[in-house]
Formats: structure tokens, sequence, C-alpha cells
């Protein structure tokens, strides 16, 4: 019984003798809840109403207790309620206002939840009326949109924007929010870069402003224009666009730090000493147990400015201090609370790091190398959804990204190198890097090694075919790149072709090949792996074709030669494989074809210059010969191979989202608008902070 009563906004608890005693906000909102119109009693009752501190639970429980029949009933009422909470956010005094605010809150929240169950009433007509929702949500957005961009009060403009979020994911799906419709006619837009612009309101409120931009940008946005998406398409006001970039990278720096800490603290403790004893034969396992909740909001704000906007590429490589070697301020750095999908932000103590000044003796960093970080620690394991959902973005931005001709320039800047210490999944038979041996080199090298890393790491019975063919397609984009611009890459590239053995242990595009082959009955039963074995393929076929153009030096073109024939039998079973298939007429035999004809020049490599060398070893009574042995003979036996010219090997499919990806998309919004809802706190706004703040009230 005295849960209920609390519920209900009581002060003290009943007794026999005596009636509880309700607040007299409760009372008012009672009041509101019958058929009858409160101020006919009493004139004042709106402005007095706005006075009082807001009962936010007990409000939301009354309209949710209502079926649909019993709220129709007293429509009128919350129609006045609504209009008369707009009318007090024109007024001057602030608790005025704030009472508006989260009653607005209350009532957009109760209603739509109302909603759920019951669809024999519409919501604009429910909370606005037909008759009046076009002027009441012009002059309730006008309102906001001048509480955002007055020099007032910051509690304020923090109540505005979690109104504001709370009117975009009151329900699942946004684009079935029609209330959205008036966000859109009356424009935000720019209130919303004013506070990404300026550096105290970006410290306050960036976090929350780019998430509701993000959230915005995806209102019916295969359907209509939405005038976001235009708007964000063309700003190209510098400071805006990096405000909106600090805000990103302090997000996903914060995930980052997190991660570290944890796994410090992870390798530091008690399992870690158990694994001393016992070896280190169960460490993938252990290390999978180091989670912190992934961050989809901060990512697609993050995917929307690099997709929609070409000015935001030159954000992704403006230089801030690294996070992780700043000196630690003065005052401590609450922690953030790890919250689903990271919809809470990070500190603003953190945020205001990165706007320091550069200092010369520390490492410099900035959005891109931040990204690929997250990246590194979020696509280790995609076996959880939401990580899945998060190492596809990460994909599909760095497929933005590689497609980007200004993005390449400056990935491929040999005047612009970079430590960046990407995190490696514990495997058993590699040591882990240490950071001090990294070397400085341009950011497209971090790009390839991501790609590599989840070559290699990801070979498993759930295989993520998908996030395959988007490394695949990354590297490739990377490549046509450096083949039009003739860009000599330093780049380890035996890596990628077959792994070295002094580096990572392991084959990565040639065992990559292996595992398709060694799986191929239960593969076939989920994917099509001639998709992936043909890309495959020809990145051997762009690098035998054109390596001319983009490989660093002539003995890196011979190495490729020396892998192809080291791993010849991997070729020679693919070949077998395919060919078996594509004289089938099964449902393989065209996609088995396609490799069929893509292996020619590689097996022409094979059958010609294998005879060679075992004549070169039989001359010399060689038994097995050395790696600088086999390249002299392969060096001496160019002029007579003879190879087919391949036709669009140096040619891509451009990234489309609405065409492939807009499912993907619909369903990311809809789990990213779930648990913007679910950790909106509307009780975070301490109404004893506000009371202090506003306290003279004439």
């Amino acid at each position: 019984m005295a849960q209920t009563e609390k519920k209900g906004g009581l002060l003290r608890k009943s007794s026999a003798s005596k009636k509880p005693l309700k607040e007299k906000v409760v009372l008012m909102y009672d009041e509101i809840f019958t058929t009858e119109d409160p101020s006919k009693c009493n004139p004042r009752f709106w402005e007095e109403l706005f006075l009082m501190k807001v009962n936010l639970e007990y409000l939301e429980g009354k309209l949710e207790a209502l079926d649909g029949e019993e709220l129709m009933k007293i429509k009128d009422n919350v129609n006045c309620l609504f209009q008369h909470c707009i009318q007090a956010l024109g007024e001057e005094h602030p608790i005025r206002v704030v009472n508006a605010l989260q009653t607005l809150c209350a009532l957009i929240r109760g209603v739509h939840q109302k909603n759920k169950s019951t669809s024999g009433f519409d919501i604009i007509n429910m909370l606005v009326g037909f008759d009046k929702a076009e002027l009441c949500m012009k002059n309730l957005m006008e309102s906001l949109d001048s509480l955002l961009c007055a020099e007032g009060s910051e509690s304020l403009k923090s109540l505005c924007l979690k109104l504001l979020l709370c009117l975009v994911t009151v329900t699942d799906n946004i684009s079935q929010n029609t209330i959205l419709e008036y966000v859109m006619i009356n424009s935000i837009f720019e209130a919303i870069l004013q506070i990404l612009s300026s550096p105290l309101s970006r410290r306050e409120h960036g976090y929350d402003a780019v998430v509701l931009l993000a959230l915005l940008v995806n209102y019916r946005k295969y359907e209509s224009v939405n005038p976001y998406i235009v708007k964000l398409s063309i700003v190209d006001d510098e400071p805006t666009l990096n405000g909106m970039g600090l805000v990103i990278a302090q997000a996903l720096s914060e995930y980052n730090r997190q991660y570290k800490d944890k796994e410090e603290e992870h390798q530091s403790g008690f399992f870690s000493a158990l694994t001393n004893m016992v070896g280190s034969m169960f460490i993938a396992d252990a290390d999978e147990k180091i989670s912190v909740q992934t961050n989809e909001a901060i990512l697609l704000a993050l995917y929307e400015a690099v997709h929609l906007n070409r000015n935001f590429i030159t954000v992704l490589a403006q230089s801030h201090p690294e996070m992780g070697l700043m000196t630690t301020p003065t005052s401590p750095v609450p922690t953030t609370p790890v919250t689903p999908l990271g919809t809470t932000p990070p500190s603003s103590d953190v945020i205001s790091s990165a706007e320091l000044p550069l200092d010369a003796d520390v490492q410099t960093s900035n959005l891109l190398i931040t990204f690929l970080k997250y990246s590194s620690i979020v696509m280790q394991d995609t076996k959880d959804e939401h990580r899945l959902h998060s190492g596809k973005l990460c994909l599909i931005i760095l497929t933005c990204i590689a497609e980007d001709q200004y993005a390449n320039a400056f990935l491929h800047d040999d005047n612009m190198n970079f430590r960046v210490n990407l995190h490696r999944m514990p495997m058993r038979h590699r040591k882990k890097a240490a950071d001090k041996n990294l070397p400085c080199r341009p950011l497209v090298c971090a790009v390839l090694d991501l790609m590599v890393e989840f070559i290699v790491t990801h070979m498993m019975k759930e295989f993520p075919m998908d996030l395959y063919v988007r490394c695949i397609q990354i590297v490739h984009k990377l490549l046509c790149y450096q083949k039009k611009c003739r860009v000599r890459l330093h780049y380890t590239w035996r890596e990628l072709w077959s792994g070295t053995l002094g580096t990572t242990g392991l084959n990565t595009l040639i065992n990559l090949l292996k595992f398709l082959m060694s799986n191929e009955t239960v593969l076939l039963a989920k994917h099509n792996i001639f998709t992936l074995a043909l890309m495959v393929v020809n990145l051997f076929n762009m690098f035998i074709t054109y390596g001319d153009t983009f490989l660093p030096t002539p003995s890196s073109y011979d190495e490729l030669y020396y892998e192809i024939i080291r791993m010849h039998q991997n070729f020679d079973n693919l070949y077998s494989m395919v060919l078996r298939l594509s004289t089938n007429a099964g449902q393989w035999k065209e996609p088995a074809s396609k490799v069929t004809h893509a292996l020619v020049n590689i097996r022409a490599i094979i059958n010609h210059f294998n005879p060679k060398i075992e004549s070169y070893a039989a001359v010399n009574h060689i038994s097995q010969l050395s790696e600088d042995q086999v390249l002299e003979v392969v060096r001496s036996n160019y002029d007579t191979l003879t190879l087919k010219l391949q036709d669009g090997l140096d040619q891509y499919e451009r990234y489309s989202e609405q065409h492939k990806e807009a499912a993907f998309f619909k369903e990311l919004v809809r789990s990213i608008s779930i648990n913007v809802r679910k950790n909106l706190a509307f009780n975070t706004l301490s109404q004893e902070l506000l009371l202090k703040e506003f306290s003279t009230i004439s």
C-alpha cells in the first residue's frame, strides 16, 4: 500500500483515521484528468500549475492507467495542457519554462505509451488537436529553437534537447512517428549547428545534439525529401564541422579508454596469474569477457557526416592530442556510466581536454585514428548482435572513406605519418606487438592492417561472410587509388598476400581461400562463397596486372610471384573445386565458372615457373631451394611468361545506401531509438540545482 501511495504523490503514509494528503500538483493533475475544464473554477489554474514542481512519475502513470476510450474523454483537457505548456515556454520566469518542458516530456511519453496498446486514436489529435496542430507545433519548435540559440541557461538547453530526443524516440520506428513531420517543417537544424560550433555549448550539449541530428537525418530518408539530409550535405562551416568531429572523437575515445582500462584490469587480475600457471591456451576465451558497450548512436552520426558531407572528410585528419597521453586534469574525471549502445555522453572534462593546444611532446591523433582504434576493438568479437552491427557500420564508414578522392590523398600522404596502436585479438600462436615498436606510417597502412587483422581472426564456424566481402572491397578500392595515382606505398604487402611468419604466423588471403575450400559444404549451405573467392583471386590479379605501377620496389613484384609459387597447392585445389562445380548443372555453376576464368593468370604463373624451378634444382642437385634461389629463377624467366589481359580489375561499384543497405539502417536506427529512449533520464536534471540556478523569480 505504501508503495502505491508514493507513486500517487503522497507526502505521508495513510492511517486508518485520516485520508492521505496529496501534493498540490497531484491534485491539479487529477483535475485535468476529469471531463471538466479545470480553469472554470480557478481562472489562475494554468498559471499556478507551472509554478509547481513537476511529478513526472505520477503524470505518466496516470496516462498509462487510462484505456483509449477514457483518454479520449479527457482529450480537450490534454490538448489544453499541451497548449499551455507551449505558452509557458515563452514566459520570462525560467521555473515555468523548466516545468513546462518536463510536463511536455511526460505528456508525449505517456500518450505514446498508451498508443502502443490502443490504435483507437491519433497521437497528434490526442496531444494537440487536429485543428490547432500546425500552429501549436510551429510555436513549440520556434520556442525550442529560441531557447537553444539563446545565451541563457545551459540547464534549459539541456532539457530542450532531452525533450526533442523524447519527441524523436517515442516510437521504435522513428519513420512512423507522424509528429516528426512538424520537426521537418519547422527545422531546428541551425540551432544544432550553433551548439556544435560553440566550445561551451559543445562541451555541455554536443553529444545529445549529434545523436539528435543523426536520428532526424534518418526520418523517412528513403520515402521523401528530408530537409536535415539536404542541409547536412551542404554544411561547409569549418568550426561547426570540427565541432561535430570533436564530439564524435571524444565519444569514441571514451569507449577506447574504458576498454583499455578493463583490459589492464583483466590482465593484472587473478585470472592473469592463473593463465600464467596453466599456460596461454585459454587466453582467447578469457579476453572475450572484456566487454564495453558499443556506441552505435555516435557511430551512426559519424557515418551520416562522412556519407553526406564531403567537407567533413577534412575533419577526419584534423590533429588533436592523443587522449591517452594527456596530462591528468587537476579535477578528477567522473566515470561515464555504461549504458546500452553508449547513449550516455562522455564527461565534459574529457571533451574539453581535446580542445587544449597541441603540445609538441605529445603524440597527436585525429578522428580517423580514434575511429580505427574503436573499430579494431569492436570488430574483434562479432558474435554479439550489437558488435556485429557496429563492425558492419565501421566497415561501411571505411568503404565511404576508401572511395573518396580527398580522403585517399591524406590516407596515402607520406608527410602525414602516425603510430596507430590497433587492438589485436589475443591468439596463442602470436605475441602481442609492443606499442613502442610501432612504425610511423601513412594512415592507409593502419586501414590495411585492420583489414588483415579481421581476415586473420574470423575464420570460424559462424562465418561473417558479409564483413569479409566488405573488408576485401575496402582493400580493392585502396589499390585502385594507388594504381590510378601511381602511389608506391611502403607496406609489407606479403602480410596481405600470404602472411609473414615473423609477425602473424598465419597466411592471410591465401589462407582465407584455404578456409573456404576446407569448409565448402558447411559454408555453401549458407553463403555463396564464390563471390568472396572471386574477389580474393582478383586482388591477386590486380597485383599481377598493375603491381608494377604501385608496388614500392621491383623486388616486391618478385615476392608476389614467389608467394604464388610457394602456395601453389592452394590455388591448384581452388581450381579443382571450382572446375568441379562449374561443370555440374547445379546452382553454383555460374559463380564457380567466374572463379575458374579469374584463375587463368595465376595458373599460368604456376605452370610457367614450377617446371623451371624443378629443372634448376635438378641441374644444381639441390633438394630444397632457398627463397633467394627461387627468386633468381623467377627474375630470369619473366620474359618467356605469357599472361592474358583481364578487364575491369581496377573498377568497382560505388557504395549505395538506399539500394543495398536500407534494411540494415532501418533496423540499426530502431535499435538506437529504443536505447536512447530507455536511457533518457529527465531526473538527471536535478530540480534542486534548477531552483538554485533560478532562485530569483519576480
